[in-house]
């Protein structure tokens, strides 16, 4: 080093030409001066470098010791699970002596609690047996014992018995208790009276109601049943005393019956799927009905009118048909009209006649065969609707397809429902219509026949 910096020194010395000569001393107080700061700044730097060192030393050492307690750690715990797992094999022994018979048991009572709990938890006895304050509700019961890791205690093997047996004797039973009751619309729930009939179907008054074992309260059907069937449960709810019998509804199903008859569709709601085609076919259905009553009417006065008139032939009324018909042929007998012209009077009479008895008979024959037709329009496009809907779904859910199905199912039943009724009805008018055109035509032949014998005896 020390060389390094006199050659350093000369050579700056060399590459000065223009300057001054140095001496010699001088050139060596400033070697020495090299030195020296050369030999000061290595001396520092060795510091450095030891302490340095010494930290690291410090560190390893104390990464020592730290590893040395950790393996010590680890051999101690290490021994003590091996010692605990031994323990665990000798009391698992222990306890499979003990238990003996008492295994199956544990085993039958998990069974019995859990087939039990996913019944009694939907079951309506469990409205009436509310949990006391602090009481462990006996859903949450039964799911715990049918999970529990550890044999069951005598209060709760009593308890499970308990729980079965009252479940089987509130079953068989008609019981009025008090018992929340949320209707719709209200926030909080109101203590009603409740009528059950076993597990299968609870009423208050006249609405049904549906227990929800998650808020633990009841709530009536948004949709009732028919009135024949709410009034079954009005009368149950007055019914008073004992050992007497009443008539009432039993779901076996235990809720899911009536809720499928309570969203059963009513009629305006059929009608509505029907859609347009669905009203045109009621409009026209509506007219031919109105049609026929009014024909009705009529030939079942006019027929009552021809009957009097039978009875009463030499007072010809002009109120109906044969009073018309003989007050015609009593003109012609009158004006001595020839027997060929008075048998065309006759003819023309009842002619004049017959358009008022079959009036409207055209329109019913064309009702009849226009229904079915409009029926099978609607079915078609139900069945169009059908078709997209699985197209643009790309599946077959029977929820997507089943308005399409059902515009065309009601369509169908509209179109038949309204051809079949009006072709029995438009036979009735016929019948009628026919019956009062013979009546004209017997006795116009009759009179028309008498007239002419008298005129040949004259």
């Amino acid at each position: 080093m020390k060389a390094r910096g006199l050659m350093l020194l000369l050579a700056l010395l060399v590459a000065l030409p223009g300057h001054a000569a140095v001496s010699l001393d001088e050139l060596a107080q400033k070697a020495t001066a090299l030195r020296n700061e050369e030999a000061k700044l290595n001396k520092q730097r060795e510091a450095a470098f030891q302490k340095a060192f010494d930290q690291q030393q410090q560190l390893l050492n104390s990464v020592a010791g730290q590893r040395a307690t950790l393996d010590a750690t680890t051999a101690s715990l290490s021994a003590r699970f091996d010692a605990n797992e031994k323990r665990v094999v000798e009391l698992q022994k222990l306890l499979t002596e003990h238990q003996g018979n008492l295994g199956e048991l544990f085993g039958v009572t998990r069974q019995v609690a859990g087939d039990a709990g996913s019944e009694l938890r939907q079951s309506l006895i469990a409205s009436q047996f509310l949990a006391a304050q602090g009481e462990e509700d006996r859903a949450a019961f039964l799911t715990r014992l049918a999970s529990a890791k550890a044999l069951p205690s005598i209060v709760e093997l009593e308890r499970l018995w308990v729980e079965l047996q009252r479940e089987m004797t509130a079953g068989g039973e008609v019981a009025r208790f008090k018992a929340p009751v949320k209707a719709a619309g209200e926030k909080e729930a109101t203590l009603r009276e409740v009528l059950r009939i076993g597990p299968f179907t609870a009423s208050s008054g006249d609405q049904y109601l549906a227990w929800l074992p998650s808020e633990k309260v009841f709530v009536p059907y948004q949709r009732q049943p028919a009135a024949a069937l709410r009034e079954l449960a009005a009368n149950l709810a007055k019914a008073q005393g004992q050992g007497h019998y009443v008539q009432g509804l039993v779901d076996p199903a235990r809720g899911s019956l009536l809720g499928m008859v309570v969203e059963r569709p009513n009629w305006l709601e059929r009608i509505k799927v029907g859609g347009m085609v669905g009203y045109v076919t009621i409009t026209l259905g509506a007219i031919g009905v109105a049609a026929w009553l009014a024909q009705l009417i009529y030939l079942v006065s006019v027929r009552t009118a021809v009957a009097w008139q039978l009875r009463n032939l030499a007072k010809p009324s002009p109120r109906n048909p044969l009073g018309r018909l003989l007050a015609a042929l009593e003109k012609d007998k009158s004006e001595a009209v020839p027997a060929e012209m008075a048998e065309l009077h006759i003819s023309a009479a009842v002619l004049r006649e017959v358009p008022k008895l079959e009036r409207f008979q055209g329109f019913l024959r064309l009702a009849v065969a226009a229904g079915p037709l409009l029926g099978l329009i609607g079915t078609v496009i139900g069945m169009i609707i059908t078709f997209q809907t699985i197209t643009a779904s790309g599946a077959s859910d029977p929820k997507l397809v089943a308005h399409g199905i059902g515009q065309a199912m009601i369509a169908t039943v509209l179109g038949l429902g309204i051809a079949i009724p009006l072709l029995f009805a438009n036979s009735l008018l016929a019948a009628l219509s026919r019956a009062i055109i013979q009546i004209l035509d017997e006795h116009g032949e009759g009179l028309l026949a008498d007239t002419l014998s008298r005129g040949r005896k004259a």
